[in-house]
């Protein structure tokens, strides 16, 4: 498309003006593309603007913000996203995935009705307190940012169900973890070293949790996780022990049984 746009702007009359010139996003899409992508958003309650080039959010997504349902962002070179996000009370997913965010905005937090958000693929070192707002939260996908620590804010969203932060900086889980409510976490290629298992066996709803490529040693999975938990899956390879290590643990027959009997189930 970019291609495209540069070549009709080339065949066209010096008094016209190109497409290429009249375009806000330098190397992006042309306004009219942009604008014609929101005309089908009208109808579809879709919008995906992917891999566009974008460098801002363009101001025209407040004329579908009322009735969107999905937006796509992602693989694009957005820094920022714009307060204006609040307007969009029926998003029900948004993909910002692989873009250049170093935060996000607290007005995310308005949006009562979202409940898929993919944000991997930035650089992002913190997320906002606001999140908790996102009431109807069920799958977030954080991978792959500069994380230094476990965002506490995720503790407290309620129906949160999918949790990814793999590939980040986090060392070891809060006590707020908690108050976690995910049945999946996914903690793989970060920096842990400790797991707070007393805080973790809390975790009511937790059947699977990915630790993979980290920096634990097997007395981190103590009797508390072994024993004691919901945690029906350990993932764990790449860390500072071999697969007989953990299943010599005290503990670890009680978590085989936990692991069988949910697999008899599926």
């Amino acid at each position: 498309q970019m291609g495209n746009d540069a070549s009709k702007g080339a065949k066209s009359s010096k008094s016209g003006m190109s497409l290429a010139s009249k375009n806000p996003f330098k190397s992006g899409p042309s306004s009219s593309v942009v604008a014609q992508h929101i005309d089908n958003a009208k109808k579809s309650r879709v919008l995906q603007l992917k891999n566009h080039g974008l460098k801002t959010a363009p101001e025209q997504l407040a004329a579908v913000a009322e009735f969107l349902r999905n937006l796509d962002l992602s693989q694009n070179k957005l820094r920022e996203l714009p307060p204006f996000v609040a307007l969009f009370q029926e998003l029900k997913q948004l993909h910002i995935n692989d873009n250049v965010l170093e935060s996000l905005p607290d007005e995310i937090g308005e949006l009562r009705k979202l409940e898929v958000l993919n944000i991997s693929g930035n650089r992002l070192r913190d997320l906002p307190k606001t999140l908790v707002g996102c009431k109807s939260l069920r799958t977030i996908n954080a991978a792959n940012n500069s994380l230094t620590s476990f965002p506490v804010v995720l503790c407290h969203c309620r129906e949160l169900d999918i949790l990814n932060v793999s590939a980040n900086r986090i060392t070891e889980f809060p006590d707020d973890i908690a108050n976690l409510m995910v049945s999946e976490l996914v903690v793989n290629q970060n920096q842990l070293s400790r797991l707070n298992s007393t805080a973790l066996t809390k975790c009511e709803r937790l059947r699977t949790l990915r630790v993979e490529e980290n920096c634990l040693a097997k007395e981190q999975f103590d009797k508390h996780i072994l024993e004691n938990s919901s945690i029906s899956l350990i993932t764990h390879a790449g860390n500072l022990f071999q697969d007989k290590d953990f299943q010599d643990l005290p503990g670890y027959s009680a978590y085989q049984e936990r692991y069988t009997a949910t697999r008899k189930k599926m």
